[in-house]
């Protein structure tokens, strides 16, 4: 299930709306999320250097689930309907990148 923008739909000339795929949702908070999520991984990673070896592999694993996750979020937004081009801009690569690393599983 994914939330519609009410604002986003369309009136076609019979009155009907249909919902159009929502494009963006405002959301203030994301720049403190990832500005508070940067901060605990430093703050693991300071743990981890404390001595704590056994934690090191814990933390190697933390770098894959944020792989997975950014395709997750990738997936979202082509859901949402950016383009490869507006999601490749954001990460200063090209598009042809962007769909050859999170595209080839459409």
């Amino acid at each position: 299930m994914f939330y519609v923008n009410q604002a986003l739909t369309l009136n076609p000339a019979d009155n009907e709306s249909r919902p159009l795929k929502p494009r963006r949702r405002v959301v203030v908070e994301n720049d403190e999320y990832a500005a508070f999520v940067r901060r605990i991984i430093r703050a693991y990673a300071r743990r981890v250097a404390t001595g704590d070896v056994e934690a090191l592999r814990d933390m190697v694993g933390l770098s894959t689930l944020l792989d997975d996750s950014i395709g997750d979020a990738v997936k979202g937004l082509r859901t949402h309907g950016y383009s490869w081009a507006e999601i490749a801009d954001r990460l200063g690569i090209s598009r042809q990148a962007a769909h050859q690393r999170w595209g080839g599983e459409q």
